[in-house]
């Protein structure tokens, strides 16, 4: 019993335990012993966002308001812990904890039960199996030493508060609130340390418990090396479970999270920017971005303009402001101002850490980012004079129809997932970019799909607030199937990259999320989680039989198709719900993938009412051309007479060969 860490026992039957490899080896072997597997580590995954999603704190109508802005719904979130002081978490005006709630309010340090509150209606948390560096300088409580948990708390839940900004110096200042304002949060901390870091064991853990305890919704902005398949227990008991997609873009083939019974989120942009105005000594203005705010720090004044290489920087920064080339980090700024640096200018990489490299900036001295182009003209200008000089001034806030957006953000990662091909990742995407949401006592704005999973949480406890009868594969399908894939000006969506390019369902799976069309879909894709029960043995413990079946994932009935491997033709079947009107007609488009026919039988479906509500569709896809090819993309939409138009993404690959594909 000493070797025990965790045990389960809400939603399947199994433990965590410390055990030597031949004492697991010979675990295995015993006949009621389903899998046993080593404990994995993985890390965790940030107010402008609910408006520009059309959530409206004071709209008379919608889904905000229909669902009573997610009062008395339950969001469980699995994350870093959360900080009770901050005024997102009061809870004042609240009634009393909803009594089918049965968790509990766990201390420790600097954590007690009065730390819990109306709003925070449970805390958890779990160190057992978490290595000495995860835990060096962490509270041993819910408490939040990383910031991360209380930032995707707040954008779920968190109450209304006016006057915030980063940091509080007047970038992107507002009211600060989450999604569901009125919902109630219970806290699962798993991730510890600097990194966030958590193991595989102690996310079943917490899950395992909050299946107990009465969660309606699951928020996890975390991801490892594995699938946290345990999560289909929570699904079996009707949780939805949103997990963030991974910010490993745009690189292919790099989402997380991949299994078919959860709703995974990708990033994208909102209609904010913060841009700075670099001056040049030959009079001409250039535009960066920025998070330069305190005008005290290296006096706004023009300075000498170095050009460097990382490998030149010593010994030429003193009292100069450095453009610098990528890669680049806070090692960056800690290099550059112990050498003197008074400003840096850095030329555009990746964009995932682009908001804490300039956030570590503040209090040092003024930093931009610029794209290539511009940096480029700047070094040109450096090049063409004895004297060059430089100023950077301090950032602003932009919000509106200026700012193209949104846009999927070129840290998210993209698909297809590699484990499970025939399943189409990610779902949906979410604001996760300049998020602004509470951090200890204090805001600021944090960037990833951690930042857009919470987002989707917060949908999805309005949408099982206004249809708490609904399965979690329905709320998935109403999100996916009403999600919008162009801008406010009816342009295609773009995917941020090497190259901007239009985005496709492996960027942003249906689209970009829109809360007020999803609370009625029209159409519905269910699954009965014991659908799942198949695909979740054969992922554990590949059978015989498990080769056939792995390879048709398609053929589950999910608001998406991926086929990666059409030699001939592929039939797939499908089986829509109604819950819009009684009587309804809708009609097929089919937007075909390149290379790709496809036929849907029958093109019309009618309900009636006093009949059935459910009806079964057939799509053939059949290849044009016999190659071994790349993925292609479509859709397939059913449209009424009224305004529900029901769209699944599409994601077609042809082969000519099994297991090989075209890698040029």
């Amino acid at each position: 019993m000493k070797s025990i860490v965790y045990s389960y026992k809400h939603g399947f039957s199994g433990f965590a335990a410390m055990l030597t490899e031949s004492q697991a080896e010979e675990l295995a072997k015993y006949p009621g012993v389903i899998n046993v597997k080593p404990n994995t580590y993985g890390k965790a995954h940030t107010t402008r966002s609910w408006d520009f999603l059309g959530l409206n704190y004071y709209e008379k109508s919608g889904v905000l308001k229909d669902a009573m802005y997610g009062e008395d719904v339950i969001i469980g979130v699995v994350d870093t812990g959360i900080w009770p002081e901050s005024p997102s978490f009061n809870d004042d005006g609240y009634g009393p904890v909803p009594a089918r709630w049965k968790g509990v309010c766990q201390t420790g340090d600097a954590f007690n039960t009065t730390n819990c509150n109306r709003k925070i209606i449970g805390a958890r948390w779990y160190s057992a199996g978490a290595t000495d560096d995860m835990l060096k300088g962490e509270y041993m409580s819910p408490r939040d030493f990383h910031g991360h948990g209380t930032h995707t708390a707040s954008t779920i839940a968190g109450g209304r508060v006016w006057n915030v900004s980063h940091h509080q110096g007047g970038l992107g200042a507002g009211v600060a609130r989450g999604g569901a304002p009125r919902a109630r949060v219970a806290v699962y901390k798993v991730c510890w340390g600097v990194g966030g870091n958590f193991g595989d064991a102690a996310v079943l853990a917490a899950v395992d418990d909050a299946i107990n305890d009465g969660v309606d919704v699951l928020s996890l902005s975390l991801g490892g090396p594995n699938e946290i398949h345990g999560t289909l227990h929570a699904v079996a008991r009707g949780i939805t479970v949103v997990f963030a997609g991974g910010n490993d873009g745009p690189t292919s083939q790099t989402v997380q999270n991949t299994v078919p019974w959860v709703i995974t989120v990708a990033a994208a942009t909102i209609d904010r920017t913060f841009p700075t105005t670099i001056s040049l000594g030959n009079n001409e203005k250039l535009l960066g971005q920025s998070l330069y705010y305190n005008a005290t720090v290296s006096s706004i004044k023009f300075q000498t303009l170095v050009v460097v290489n990382g490998s030149s920087a010593i010994n030429v920064t003193a009292g100069n402001v450095v453009l610098w080339p990528e890669p680049y980090n806070k090692d960056t700024i800690d290099l550059l101002a112990k050498e003197g640096a008074k400003g840096i200018i850095f030329a555009q990489g990746n964009t995932f850490n682009l908001l804490e490299t300039l956030d570590a900036c503040n209090g040092i001295m003024p930093c931009a980012v610029v794209d290539k182009e511009i940096a480029n003209r700047i070094a040109s200008y450096a090049t063409s004079t004895s004297m060059p000089v430089v100023k950077v001034s301090p950032a602003v806030t932009v919000v509106g129809n200026g700012v193209l957006s949104p846009r999927v953000a070129g840290f998210s990662s993209r698909g297809p997932g590699t484990k499970f091909p025939g399943i189409l990742k990610p779902d949906i995407a979410a604001p996760g970019a300049s998020i602004l949401a509470a951090v200890g006592d204090s805001y600021k704005f944090m960037s990833g799909t951690s930042m857009a999973c919470p987002h989707v949480s917060a949908v999805v406890a309005l949408l099982k607030s206004v249809h708490p009868d609904w399965s979690p594969a329905m709320i998935k399908s109403a999100i996916v199937t009403t999600a919008s894939v162009t801008d406010r000006f009816g342009m295609p969506i773009q995917a941020e990259g090497s190259a901007r390019k239009v985005a496709d369902p492996f960027d942003f799976g249906g689209g970009h999320i829109e809360p007020n069309k999803a609370i009625d879909p029209g159409l519905v894709y269910d699954i009965d989680p014991k659908d799942y029960t198949k695909f979740f043995n054969c992922s554990l413990d590949p059978q015989e039989d498990c080769k056939s079946y792995m390879g048709k994932l398609y053929q589950l009935n999910l608001p998406s198709i991926a086929v990666p491997d059409l030699k001939d033709s592929v039939i797939v079947w499908r089986t829509v719900t109604n819950v819009g009107g009684s009587e309804a007609n809708y009609k097929v488009v089919v937007e075909a993938p390149a290379g790709v026919n496809v036929v849907v039988e029958p093109q019309v479906i009618t309900f009636a009412k006093g009949g059935s509500q459910s009806a079964t569709f057939k799509v053939t896809f059949t290849a044009r051309q016999r190659v071994q090819g790349g993925y292609t993309f479509g859709s397939l939409t059913w449209l009424d007479d009224n305004t529900h138009s029901v769209r699944i993404p599409v994601a077609v690959r042809t082969i000519i060969q099994d297991f090989v594909s075209d890698t040029a």
